[in-house]
């Protein structure tokens, strides 16, 4: 059976740079290794061939020769080493190529320490002006007898496990996949005689205090990076960062959306109907504004530049005021009356009330559409 072309296997043009060939087979890797796919046949038949292709393809001098000869380059020895059309290890490969994918590589980095994430609750003001905070948050420090080696006397001697290499190779069919070694986490290093207070993990649990300013204009979900301050590493490597993550509580006067702020205004039905002038308040003061007559509820007023600047610049956003014309309540003897003799004056008469009269006129023709 005639073997496929290699850059139709792995679906490049024949000019194909490095990071398109190694592109290409890292996507049918992830879909056909048989790790991926124990139920499916042919995945294993389908990645040895994507293998093939790309390591040849990937090897200039090999691909040269491919260019020229096409396949007939690698039989009867043609092409060196390895045996089998110059195929070296399948290790290697995963070295290069499957780092990111299993967990293997040729040199594993530095056990770093985690990332921690701290919820800072904030009123609506000091979101906005900004602020400066201090809180506590227990974690993971350097330990202070061994100051975070994990070592008793400081010292460390060559991993038995990995011989000092840092990586083991785990053996599994014919694969041949490399790791970091289990032992020393991929330093090579290990340690002889661990601290007694940390047992070896250059770690202990402490509740810490730090200080994060705020900067003004934050806003829900928004997060302030502290650099190191997160978890140390184990055995003196690099601590994880801390991410102070804001949510701002609910205001009894304003609501945020974005750069803008909203606020509602209730106001007395005289009010409303005769025109009033009306103190406001802003998150720098009180404002005064003025009510029209004949304002009706919902009606909105604008302050321009009286929200919040945002901490990722721009304009100030704008403070929206809603009037809300309120029933009053618990009336007086007199209060009512004047009312009632109100009320008299408007008899069936609509021009008072277009919006009632526009409800009415709707009513109206809704029936006449059902009984039609």
């Amino acid at each position: 059976m005639s073997k496929r072309d290699y850059y139709e296997i792995l679906s490049v043009d024949r000019t194909a740079d490095e990071a398109e060939l190694k592109k290409a087979f890292r996507r049918l890797a992830m879909k056909y290794h048989p790790d991926r796919c124990p139920d499916d046949p042919h995945a294993q038949e389908k990645f040895k061939e994507a293998k093939e292709a790309y390591d040849v393809l990937s090897d200039t001098q090999k691909r040269g020769m491919y260019d020229q000869y096409g396949h007939a380059a690698f039989e009867g020895g043609m092409g060196g080493r390895g045996g089998q059309g110059g195929f070296g290890d399948m290790g290697d490969i995963f070295g290069d190529i499957f780092g990111d994918i299993f967990g293997s590589g040729r040199s594993s980095r530095s056990r770093r320490g985690a990332d921690l994430r701290y919820i800072m609750e904030l009123d609506l003001e000091e979101a906005v002006f900004g602020v400066e905070r201090k809180f506590d948050i227990p974690t993971q420090v350097n330990c202070h007898h061994c100051n975070g080696s994990g070592s008793e006397d400081g010292k460390t001697v060559s991993c038995r496990t990995c011989n000092g290499h840092g990586r083991v190779r785990m053996q599994n069919g014919i694969f041949s996949i490399q790791q970091a070694c289990p032992h020393c986490g991929g330093s090579g290093r290990a340690i002889e005689k661990p601290c007694k207070k940390c047992h070896g993990e250059g770690r202990l649990e402490e509740t810490r205090t730090l200080s994060v300013r705020i900067p003004a204009g934050v806003d829900n979900g928004d997060r302030i990076r502290l650099a190191g301050q997160g978890e140390a590493g184990p055995a003196g490597s690099e601590a994880g960062d801390l991410y102070v993550e804001v949510r701002v509580r609910e205001h009894a006067i304003f609501q945020r959306d974005g750069s803008n702020l909203f606020c509602e205004v209730p106001i007395r039905i005289s009010q409303a109907a005769l025109g009033a002038e009306l103190q406001v308040p802003t998150l720098d003061g009180e404002v005064a504004i003025t009510i029209p007559p004949e304002t009706q509820t919902g009606q909105q007023f604008v302050l321009r530049g009286r929200g919040v600047k945002s901490v990722r610049g721009g304009r100030t956003g704008d403070l929206v005021c809603r009037v809300m014309v309120e029933t009053p309540v618990r009336l007086t003897r007199e209060q009512r009356e004047l009312l009632e003799k109100l009320e008299a004056t408007f008899a069936d008469d609509d021009e008072h009330s277009p919006r009632a009269k526009g409800f009415m006129d709707g009513v109206k023709q809704f029936w006449s559409r059902v009984t039609s």
